[in-house]
């Protein structure tokens, strides 16, 4: 048997400048174990990897790695929070501290200061006072069917989003629940979501799939087939019932026993997660379904989940264990979706992190898609901020609703660039899925066929019936002659 894997992945994220000044992968020099077990103790075969050299993934050293579009450096600093997190070393010696019960329910003024609310962001910070007002309404004569295939960056979509007007991307963000909103303007039409992960359900339509299995239990085969092809089934039944969206499979992390969601999770591990869940979304993908990878990120409880719940994090345990099973997923699987959660990555909600949806998501790992909350519940209203989110790859909101309170300043020219941006990313995810083929007006070949067979088989049941209605008459004549 021969075993494989990229030296990279090996790598540890080096958050606090050990190797490499603000944060990098980093493959230390050593000699490296690499075992097969019967159990975790019972070493059957091991070879050893030597590292001559301190591989450094940064710019300043050996570059990016080859799944990063750029290198990646600490974004997440402000998440550390102010806690006492457990360490390896000494033997553990600070154990007693790091699990004791926390003493102080207080924020700091600094995380205060980060803190996301729509009573407290400031649009400004975001926003170029110089902006100019991109072009709606235009007459460029293209539909979103003539965008099928064509790079993101392609020149063509600018004039495509000229057509757009500022209702239609409004509606685009603010009522985007179980559903992609229509747009006369460039003959998109309104594409249907589902939730799962375990199956194609929802309340809102009555297109209902297949049962599966928990992601929990096809984890515990380790069966990379199996994981793929119940992500094809998921696809092939989503085309089935004119489903585009797919509201799963669930990525996050079974940190504990009593985290709120373990029932739709894959492991606690962020590697099995992410190679059975890749393959799941993969399988999926391919059959023309946006796959809505969630929740992400860090999202461990159900209880008081709408509260602005603050999580705290290393940025190296978000990037080794929480990240991890994502981005698979999105390089290996290659999904076009994603859905935040409910919590905040440190002080800022996931919705509305740049550090997360754009730096980390899009320009580290070249992500282009829709980026969805989750449901717009009204006890999370102070903080789920559209305003916001659209300004740092938030694409549109999980709501039933066209309110117009749920974003502000559509005359501005920065409201309408971070609209146009948000469309362009959810229009592309479209133009790569199934929406167009579902709502095809056209009749499909196979179909023809049948009624064209139809047809003729009707002319030759007619004239059947006229030559034995003729036959009958002839002979009848005969007999009343004789």
């Amino acid at each position: 048997m021969t075993i494989t894997f990229e030296l990279e992945d090996m790598a540890s994220y080096d958050d606090t400048g050990i190797k490499a000044e603000g944060g990098a992968y980093v493959l230390e020099a050593g000699d490296y174990t690499v075992s097969i077990n019967s159990d975790s103790h019972t070493v059957l075969d091991s070879e050893t990897i030597t590292v001559e050299d301190d591989v450094i993934y940064n710019d300043e050293n050996d570059g990016a790695r080859s799944s990063d579009e750029v290198a990646a450096v600490n974004q997440f600093d402000q998440a550390r929070g102010d806690v006492t997190y457990l360490s390896r070393a000494d033997g553990f010696a600070n154990y007693e501290e790091a699990t004791a019960a926390p003493t102080n329910y207080e924020m700091s003024a600094e995380q205060i200061a980060v803190y996301t609310s729509k009573a407290t962001n400031d649009m400004s910070e975001y926003d170029d006072p110089d902006a100019e007002m991109p072009t709606t309404g235009a007459d460029n004569g293209l539909t979103l069917a003539d965008m099928v295939g064509l790079d993101y960056d392609d020149p063509q979509w600018d004039d495509l989003l000229d057509q757009l007007t500022v209702d239609e991307m409004v509606n685009m963000v603010t009522d985007g629940g179980f559903k992609s909103t229509a747009m006369a303007s460039i003959d998109a039409p309104q594409s249907v979501d589902s939730d799962g992960p375990a199956s194609l359900t929802s309340n809102y339509n009555d297109n209902t799939g297949t049962a599966y299995p928990c992601a929990t239990m096809i984890a515990a085969t380790w069966n990379q087939d199996l994981a793929y092809a119940r992500g094809t089934q998921m696809g092939i039944e989503a085309n089935e019932l004119g489903i585009t969206g797919w509201y799963g499979p669930a990525m996050d992390i079974h940190r504990s026993a009593f985290s709120g969601r373990n029932f739709e999770y894959y492991s606690e591990d962020g590697t099995l997660s992410g190679i059975m869940g890749g393959l799941e979304v993969k399988g999926a993908t391919e059959q023309g379904v946006m796959v809505y990878l969630k929740h992400f990120v860090l999202n461990d409880q159900e209880t008081n989940r709408t509260n602005g719940i603050c999580t705290w994090t290393t940025e190296q345990a978000l990037r080794e264990i929480y990240l991890k099973a994502f981005e698979s997923a999105f390089k290996d699987g290659k999904s076009t979706a994603v859905m935040t959660s409910f919590n905040s990555v440190g002080a800022e909600w996931a919705g509305s992190c740049e550090a997360l949806l754009t730096e980390v998501l899009r320009n580290e790992w070249g992500f282009h898609g829709a980026v969805i909350t989750d449901a717009m519940d009204p006890l999370a209203d102070f903080y789920m901020d559209l305003n916001l989110g659209i300004r740092v790859g938030l694409t549109k909101g999980l709501s039933f609703s066209t309110d117009p309170t749920l974003l502000s300043n559509t005359d501005d020219a920065n409201t309408v660039i971070a609209l146009r941006n948000a469309a362009h990313e959810n229009l592309y995810a479209q133009a790569n899925s199934n929406a167009l083929e579902l709502n095809d007006d056209s009749t499909a070949t196979w179909v023809m066929m049948f009624y064209v067979a139809d047809a003729a088989l009707a002319v030759i049941l007619i004239a059947a019936a006229i030559v034995t209605y003729r036959s009958y008459k002839k002979e009848l004549a005969e007999a009343e002659a004789e």
